[in-house]
């Protein structure tokens, strides 16, 4: 049997909609849930295979979007939330009680400061941008995954169209590098 990568990937990609207007993403707690609310689509969704991300319980990979820090706004609850790892790029802001990630921010110098990290499959409403692609596939073997059944794994990804990087795909790789070009000076545009 194959492994469960990800609920919105096993069964095949939804396509999302092109004029989404965003949605609000909620915590699992059974009453007084975190609320965040998204304004517009994601700037791009992936899949990806790292040990910090949030995932859905049996998933393989955590499914990633990015908004603009200025789209997203703690609407209820926000009290609820805590810092995963205050020492990550990442500042992972999880439900305290449930322990669902609402959101990551970068708030350090950092290519993608800016840009807020959701998990869509936390909003009812449909159309999000479907994942893009899969990044850091590699990383499920230091969770404990067995390196043999990695084909299945990247095959189970191209099945649906999506392309698998062990790192982040060329064009978000392309932006880092850019970034740390531009801030050491040795790359002038």
């Amino acid at each position: 049997m194959a492994p469960s990568l990800h609920p919105l990937i096993d069964n095949g990609l939804t396509k999302g909609s092109e004029n989404f207007p965003g949605g609000k993403l909620h915590c699992h707690c059974p009453t007084n849930k975190v609320e965040v609310t998204i304004t517009g689509n994601v700037l791009h969704n992936h899949a990806c295979g790292c040990s910090k991300c949030w995932k859905p319980a049996g998933a393989l990979f955590s499914v990633v979007g990015v908004v603009p820090v200025a789209n997203l706004a703690v609407t209820a609850n926000g009290d609820k939330l805590k810092i995963v790892d205050e020492s990550a790029a990442i500042q992972r802001h999880a439900c305290k009680q449930c322990g669902v990630h609402l959101y990551g921010r970068i708030e350090k110098e950092h290519g993608f400061k800016g840009l807020d990290f959701i998990h869509v499959e936390l909003s009812d409403e449909k159309g999000w941008q479907e994942p893009q692609f899969a990044a850091f596939v590699s990383s499920i073997i230091e969770q404990g995954f067995n390196p043999k059944d990695m084909p299945e794994v990247r095959n189970k990804f191209h099945s649906v169209g999506l392309e698998t990087y062990d790192v982040l795909s060329p064009a978000l790789m392309d932006a880092l590098s850019t970034y740390a070009g531009q801030k050491s000076g040795a790359l002038k545009l």
